[in-house]
């Protein structure tokens, strides 16, 4: 299996075509599943895949990115290549970069994994294909030209200091001039087009839904001067194909379903199809729309067009979470409703928690009973912790209740926690064992918790105890400090002593390191005895750390022998450590080889930089070179730092950049931090300027706080919204935290509003927690309590 990944237009579709047409001669069939639906298609017949056969999975997220098939589709294409009768087979697949990137991300801490499947098939099992052709390549090309292609010959005098020639004999250089100096109206249709499917619309995009989404991309002049009859010209102009078959926009007619009689049901219920004629937007325009459109929020004429004429409830959806995304607040709730009016179920669960919170109680009930009676209990627990929160706990149970009964066993919980508290102890602690024997341990623990706090130690330990018997001991460990903070050394020794028989030897750890600190060296050594009795060495080797702070060398290598006695390999760096610092440098090197030897690659780092440190420069970038080998680039990296540090910038910088051109471009950045320190801003920018080529996009960061500090405020911006571009908006919020301190709010007001016309990412999530002002101001709730129109402009109070 082959995935090919790469932007729009590279040629991944004709390598695959070219690489299987050999095996035609040798008797093998190709097979494009793509009736009535592609995933329908691949999962309905995979099974009947027989040896030598190709599987074609052009655009392969359309089967592998399914919502409802591609995680069954992703597991019949693995047990087709790993069933020796079936062989062989071959399955080619192309991707974009960024549904490659969606596959291979892992699922984020408590969300849903959406992709296990098919990120365990795509490992290992993709190809990029790159964007430009390389120099090698362009010279072939040009001799191919030479020989009498006349085809390639003009591509390449129009693409070749691109390299993009692919893209050029796909017709691409047609398509951009189409979109760029159309007819107004025909532009503003494209404008409209891009908007939707960056923003997660569906392909085919309704033509009542572009003629009324278009009107605010014109400007006043342009609308004035539209004939009675331009939204027919506009779709005619559009029409007219490029080179490749390819145009700009093109009607496309979705395929209806064929299936024989008494067929199985679809895969998932059928969507609400679009009403009248649809449009499709070209590959390449849209990817173009992609990144040439990132940090523009669409205008009110686009929201009102997909409120009015949109009816896919997966559209209403993408397109409400869009809006909340970049702070408009009123649309996102708009469409919310109307994706809850199409029967949406996750609409109708945030519906209900909005009719909640506006006081309409009995119509959040009757939602968010619909919604569980479809499956989803989750709506009546979220009503439920919202009664709970505003102290109505009789209306809290009975919602909980309720969830409990639809299957949401989370809920048990917080029943034992509110019969808790009403001082039912007994009911309390039946229903979180029900919660346990549901493998939900969480609701014994905060009980017990809860018992602790109220004085009650023994029915907090009792507990626990329950929870040790079902296999889970963390709560003992946490148990146990809480002894040892109350001064119960003997409590804490026997929670830490049972957990440890159960495996878990962390508590038994955590207490001779606190006993260490506190100075009971004699218990802490017996603790840590056991410890490494139970085969953890680490409380010996953590004790070996406290004594080396504290000065006493000797005790402390005594511990590390006895650590490097029981194979612990973090001793033996530990203990050349000091032994170099001690002036043993032959030690030291003895005990890093012996690490070494023992399968620890990074012990070779360290005797790099001892060498290194010991003069031997030419044996230091050898054994650099051979950690390298084995995939950790720290040593070069290290080494370009001392050599920095050292005065030594020429070879310094060579290490640098011979590191980010395996991947790994951290040493530019920090030898860019050093020069800057050292006041050559030239030199600094030219270093984070290299790391950015060689793939680090998230230097422009670096780079334009760096032009920031320097008072080149524009350019600062400029690389900002560069970096947005890609989706990152994390530049612009740390500019805004610079200019907010600076005292300039007017600033600050416009780059926040650029975040907002992006969208809030993660990593601005993140920085807005870093760095939040006492006053509140990078908060988008407090700044515009109402959320921002789509032009920007703060939103008045709204019902």
């Amino acid at each position: 299996m082959v995935i090919l990944v790469g932007t729009s237009s590279t040629g991944k579709t004709r390598a695959c075509w070219e690489a299987v047409q050999p095996l035609a001669e040798n008797g093998w069939r190709l097979w494009h599943p793509f009736d009535p639906t592609r995933a329908e298609a691949a999962l309905e017949d995979l099974e009947r895949v027989r040896p030598r056969t190709v599987v074609w999975l052009n655009e392969a997220q359309h089967y592998l990115g399914d919502p409802v098939a591609g995680e069954r589709i992703a597991a019949a294409v693995h047990a087709l290549l790993i069933q020796p009768e079936r062989a062989p087979v071959l399955v080619l697949g192309t991707l974009w970069p960024e549904y490659a990137r969606r596959y291979a991300a892992p699922p984020s801490p408590g969300g849903q994994d959406s992709h296990s499947r098919v990120r365990e098939l795509v490992a290992g099992r993709t190809l990029a294909v790159p964007d430009t052709f390389d120099a090698s390549a362009l010279t072939a090309a040009a001799a191919l030209a030479k020989a009498g292609d006349r085809l390639l010959a003009g591509a390449l005098a129009r693409a070749r200091p691109s390299g993009q020639v692919a893209q050029d004999l796909a017709g691409v250089p047609q398509l951009l001039e189409r979109f760029e100096h159309g007819s107004p109206g025909a532009k503003a249709m494209l404008e409209a087009a891009m908007d939707a499917r960056r923003l997660g619309v569906g392909l085919h995009l309704p033509q009542a839904f572009l003629i009324d989404a278009a009107t605010d991309y014109l400007s006043d002049t342009d609308y004035d001067e539209l004939a009675d009859d331009w939204a027919e010209a506009s779709f005619a102009e559009l029409a007219h194909l490029v080179h490749g078959k390819q145009a700009p926009l093109r009607r496309t007619t979705p395929r209806p379903e064929h299936r024989p009689p008494g067929a199985l049901a679809p895969l998932s219920p059928a969507p609400v199809p679009p009403t009248g004629t649809v449009f499709r937007l070209a590959d390449y325009l849209e990817q173009h729309g992609r990144i040439a459109r990132q940090r523009l929020c669409p205008p009110a004429s686009f929201w009102h067009a997909a409120h009015s004429h949109l009816t896919r409830p997966g559209d209403l959806k993408v397109l409400a979470r869009a809006a909340g995304s970049r702070h408009r607040l009123q649309w996102a709730h708009h469409l919310w409703q109307r994706a809850a009016e199409a029967g949406d179920t996750e609409a109708l669960a945030d519906l209900a928690v909005a009719r909640e919170e506006a006081g309409d109680r009995e119509s959040a009930e009757a939602l968010a009973r619909k919604v569980a009676k479809a499956g989803d209990p989750a709506a009546l627990r979220r009503l439920a912790d919202k009664r709970a929160k505003a102290g109505d706990r009789k209306g809290a149970e009975a919602l909980y209740r309720e969830a409990a009964d639809a299957g949401d066993n989370s809920v048990l919980s917080n029943l034992a926690e509110l019969r808790e508290e009403a001082g039912e102890r007994e009911r309390a602690e039946a229903l979180a064992e029900q919660a346990a024997e549901a493998h939900n341990t969480g609701p014994l623990i905060r009980l017990a918790v809860m018992r602790e706090e109220a004085g009650d130690r023994r029915g907090a330990e009792d507990l626990l105890w329950k929870l040790a018997t079902i296999g889970s001991t963390a709560p003992l460990d946490n148990l146990a400090m809480r002894r040892e903070g109350a001064g119960d050394q003997e409590g804490a020794e026997v929670l830490a002593r049972h957990a440890a028989e159960s495996g878990d030897t962390e508590a038994l750890v955590r207490l001779a390191v606190i006993r260490e600190r506190a100075g009971d060296r004699e218990s802490a050594e017996a603790l840590a005895w056991e410890a490494a009795g139970l085969n953890d060495t680490e409380a010996l080797v953590r004790l070996a750390v406290i004594r080396r702070e504290a000065g006493d060398l000797d005790d402390a290598e005594a511990l590390l022998r006895h650590a490097i006695d029981a194979d612990s390999t973090e001793a033996l760096l530990l203990l050349a450590a000091m032994q170099e610092r001690a002036g043993d440098l032959e030690g030291a090197e003895a005990s890093l080889r012996q690490a070494i030897d023992t399968g620890t690659p990074r012990a070779l780092v360290h005797l790099a930089l001892l060498r290194e440190r010991a003069g031997d420069r030419e044996s230091a970038e050898a054994l650099a070179r051979q950690a390298t080998e084995t995939g950790n680039t720290l040593a070069l990296v290290d080494l370009a730092l001392l050599r920095e540090r050292a005065g030594d910038r020429e070879s310094a910088e060579a290490l640098a950049r011979e590191v980010a051109s395996l991947g790994e471009p951290i040493a530019l950045v920090r030898l860019a931090a050093m020069r800057e320190q050292a006041g050559e801003l030239d030199d600094a920018e030219a270093l984070l300027r290299h790391a950015a080529d060689n793939g680090r996009t998230h230097t422009l960061v670096d780079l334009a706080l760096l032009r920031e500090r320097a008072g080149d405020r524009e350019s600062a911006e400029a690389l900002a919204r560069e970096v947005a571009d890609t989706g990152n908006t994390s530049a612009l919020l740390l500019l805004a935290a610079m200019r907010e301190q600076a005292g300039e709010p007017e600033s600050v007001e416009d780059l926040l509003r650029q975040v907002a016309n992006v969208g809030q990412s993660i990593s601005a999530a993140l920085l807005l927690t870093l760095r939040r002002s006492p006053d509140g101001s990078f908060s988008f709730n407090k700044r515009w309590p109402h959320g921002l129109d789509p032009d920007g402009t703060p939103t008045p109070p709204w019902q």
